[in-house]
């Protein structure tokens, strides 16, 4: 019964706080609070919506996920909006009136997106056939697809009626021209896209503005009327219980008061353990911004505040991220760390007893101690470790007493773990961000690559029939020239030049794709001595070139075209800006690295590297040049491209190697480039030229290319090898010819065709002649897969444009297959 008035007081002053809470507490606040953020989102969903489809009308959008997240936003907001109303009659009036509008915005958008999708790729092949128009023969057909070109310019900018009328003029016009049956499907194809853009564009104009006249702020302002007016009413409410809280209040303070000095005692005991979580949690706060640059001080400080809760007088901490070694110190003024110290921690740490924490705390040293008197060895009088979990040596966080005897005691080191794991994470965290940065830096430069490499491979294409002409004629006119003569070698040599043209070609075209290259075994000597003579027509008057000979021979494994063109782009270069008389020097070294070496922004090692030096006495580089000379399109010179050093790095990365690059204003500039070594071995010379082993003795080769000089050359290429030839631009004359006389043919050559047709022809031809293999000449195999062509009946590929060596070798395999099979049919006939 004593405690009946304590309880009923307890209970008095529990229901009476609960009624000043229920009714001093805006309780609705929330609410209204939700209210006004969705509708503030509302609004500026909507302006984001008209913001994305205006940039979307203007072509700067790639895809239309900002707007669909957009819209997306924009339904939520309204959603949460009609959520917090409630059964509000008022507020759920305005809401319908919201959800009517939105409605009609994102029926206009959906509207907008259809005919927007339609719009840009109209555009694309608008410019892609006025292009193609441009480039014709026909001037009357040039200038009615420029007179068209201009008039679509103009109704982008303007869609009144009156730019919509002169577009359809342009395009009648250009209808009614007599264009060359070359040209018909080209100028088809603009009338088509130019009717669709016509047609179009006002459209979309008339959606943009109705889409525009729409944003407005009506609706959005009687809503907001409507939450105030609520809000301000549940305001005044709360006002009337806050003098009753006051006199409240100052009851329950007497009561805190007594309590608190009852408390008191408590916590002065925790005082301290709250002074250590703070420090903690100010480190762990320092470490949610810290950068891989600004790791070293903030660990630094980490460990000064760390320090000052012992009273130690060094602090250190040495973790081991992926093979390296991290070590971060701390000392007061006029204390020093001992020679070695603290690496030997690592390996003395484990083998103390620190216990299932993993922790070594020694306020006070004890010399008789083994281990102890090692520490004093060091200058420690006291000693605290935190290890890994479960002793391992992969980090250690340590504390020393230097001059102060001892360290403070505190029952309570374990908390020092918590301090150990938050320096270890934010180590490795930084660590992972900066490879991130890394990686996010080596991403964008690959997408800039692809860029210039889908651009390259279009010339490519073109490129490479300019190469088989020359090779062609080479191989032609190298039979009618006597062995040895100086016109021998001259077209030997240019013969090598377009070999190398053609492998050239095939790396772009390579690149283009993103496919992985052959890669094999390239003498460092042998490509600089060519790369010699290409840089002796294209260098000025006034610079020579020097090559350093090592007597080593360096072999290193990968393309040897782009490992060519680092060569040239570093000479050309290097020359480009020698504006008086000097040399270029070009050495090679080898290095043998033991442990990994930081060249650049890339770590290579270990291992043995050939390192390729090329050295200028131009004017020069400072610091700010310098860090971004190898991005791509900078450039200091104004006919420069800005590519040439950006392709130099991405060809030695993906070599496994890196550049680096030393150089001062007035003082010059090298570059040293580091690759990958394989074992020395003597470079095999080249074979040019047909073994004999491998001519024909007058088999009858069957050849289709739809071109007819170059049908022609081929068919000289042939007979050249031995062969009689037969050509034909025409698939359905090969097949006639092939089913009037099955046995008239020993092997068949198809040529590239432009459009990807070549293996539906090879195919064709197959089921005419199932018996007859099929040689295919490709720029590039490697888009080709395996059952494609077994189903086409192709035996062989060659390369296109051709080469005799190469053909040659290919239809003597064919031959000796085609052979070979027969007797097998006819043995099996017997049986």
């Amino acid at each position: 019964m004593k405690s009946a008035p304590a309880v009923i007081s307890v209970a008095f002053v529990l229901g009476l706080l609960t009624w000043l809470l229920l009714h001093g507490l805006n309780i609705n606040s929330a609410r209204y609070d939700s209210q006004l953020r969705a509708l503030g989102d509302f609004t500026r969903f909507e302006r984001g919506m008209t913001r994305e489809v205006l940039t979307a009308r203007a072509g700067l959008s790639r895809n239309y996920d900002a707007l669909v997240h957009m819209v997306n936003a924009y339904d939520d907001a309204l959603t949460r909006l009609r959520d917090t109303a409630g059964l509000d009659a008022e507020q759920t009036r305005v809401i319908d009136v919201l959800s009517a509008r939105a409605d009609r915005q994102e029926s206009l958008i959906e509207r907008f997106k259809s005919r927007n999708a339609l719009l840009q790729n109209s555009f694309a092949y608008f410019g892609l056939f006025s292009d193609r128009l441009a480039a014709s023969e026909s001037r009357p057909l040039v200038t009615a697809a420029s007179a068209l070109a201009a008039a679509m310019l103009r109704l982008t900018l303007d869609t009144s009626d009156a730019a919509a009328r002169q577009v359809e003029d342009r395009l009648e016009e250009l209808a009614q021209l007599q264009a060359p049956p070359a040209e018909t499907d080209s100028v088809h194809a603009l009338l088509l896209h130019g009717q669709m853009l016509h047609d179009l564009l006002p459209d979309i104009d008339t959606i943009l503005k109705t889409l525009v006249a729409e944003s407005n702020n009506r609706e959005q302002d009687a809503m907001l009327a409507v939450i105030l007016k609520r809000q301000l009413a549940a305001r005044a409410s709360a006002r009337k219980t806050r003098l009753l809280q006051y006199i409240t209040s100052l009851l329950l303070l007497s009561g805190i008061i007594y309590f608190g000095m009852l408390l008191r005692k408590r916590a002065m005991a925790l005082r301290r353990r709250a002074a250590f979580e703070h420090v903690i949690a100010n480190i762990s706060m320092l470490f949610i911004n810290s950068s891989n640059d600004g790791i070293d001080a903030d660990v630094e400080m980490a460990l000064r505040q760390l320090a000052g809760c012992i009273g130690a007088d060094r602090a250190y901490f040495a973790c081991v991220v992926g093979t390296t070694m991290h070590t971060y110190r701390w000392s007061r003024d006029g204390i020093a760390f001992e020679s070695g110290w603290p690496e030997r921690v690592l390996s003395l740490a484990p083998r103390l007893d620190g216990g299932e924490d993993g922790i070594v705390y020694i306020p006070r040293m004890n010399a008789s101690h083994p281990h102890d008197a090692m520490l004093t060895e060091a200058g420690v009088s006291g000693w605290l470790c935190i290890m890994a979990a479960y002793g391992s040596r992969d980090g250690i966080l340590g504390f020393d007493a230097v001059r102060g005897g001892a360290l403070a005691y505190w029952s309570e080191v374990s908390l020092f773990r918590m301090a150990f794991d938050a320096i270890g994470n934010a180590i490795r965290r930084a660590r992972l961000e900066g490879e991130k940065e890394r990686l996010q830096a080596s991403l964008q430069q690959a997408r800039r690559m692809e860029t210039i490499g889908t651009f390259a491979s279009g010339i490519a294409h073109n490129f490479n029939n300019i190469v088989g002409a020359i090779l062609g004629h080479a191989e032609m006119a190298d039979a009618r020239v006597a062995p040895g003569s100086r016109p021998a070698a001259s077209l030997a040599e240019i013969r090598r030049v377009g070999e190398r043209a053609r492998e050239l070609v095939e790396q772009i075209l390579g690149f283009g794709r993103r496919g992985e290259g052959r890669r094999e075994r390239v003498c460092l000597r042998t490509l600089v001595d060519e790369t010699r003579s290409l840089l002796a027509a294209s260098l000025p008057s006034h610079v020579t070139f020097e090559v350093d000979e090592t007597a080593d021979i360096a072999i290193v494994t990968g393309e040897s075209a782009q490992l060519q063109q680092v060569i040239l782009n570093l000479c050309n270069n290097a020359a480009q800006a020698m504006k008086e008389p000097g040399r270029i020097e070009l050495r090679i070294k080898a290095h043998d690295l033991a442990k990994p070496l930081s060249i650049g922004r890339s770590e290579v090692g270990p291992g043995r590297f050939t390192v390729i030096s090329v050295a200028d006495p131009g004017p020069g580089m400072d610091e700010a040049t310098l860090e971004r000379i190898f991005e791509p399109f900078f450039t200091t010179r104004p006919d420069g491209n800005g590519l040439g050093l950006a392709t130099v790095r991405e060809i030695v990365e993906q070599h496994g190697g890196a550049v680096a690059v030393q150089s001062r204003p007035d003082a010059g500039t090298r570059f040293d480039i580091w690759l990958p070594s394989g074992e020395p071995v003597e470079p095999q010379p080249a074979q040019h030229g047909s073994d004999p082993a491998f001519l024909g003795a007058g088999e009858t080769v069957l050849v289709i290319d739809t071109d007819r000089r170059r049908l022609l050359r081929y068919e000289e290429i042939l007979a050249a090898l031995g062969y009689e030839p037969v050509g034909f631009t025409g698939l359905a004359e090969a097949i006639a010819a092939c089913r009037a006389a099955h046995a008239r043919f020993d092997a068949a050559l198809v040529c590239h065709l432009p459009g990807g047709s070549s293996l539906d022809l090879a195919a064709a031809l197959h089921d005419a002649a199932p018996a007859l293999p099929i040689i295919l000449a490709a720029p590039s195999t490697r888009d080709l897969a395996m059952p494609s062509l077994k189903t086409s009946g192709i035996t062989e590929l060659v390369h296109h444009p051709l080469a005799s060596a190469e053909l040659a070798s290919a239809l003597a395999r064919s031959l000796v297959s085609s052979a070979t099979s027969g007797r097998l049919r006819r043995a099996a006939g017997a049986c």
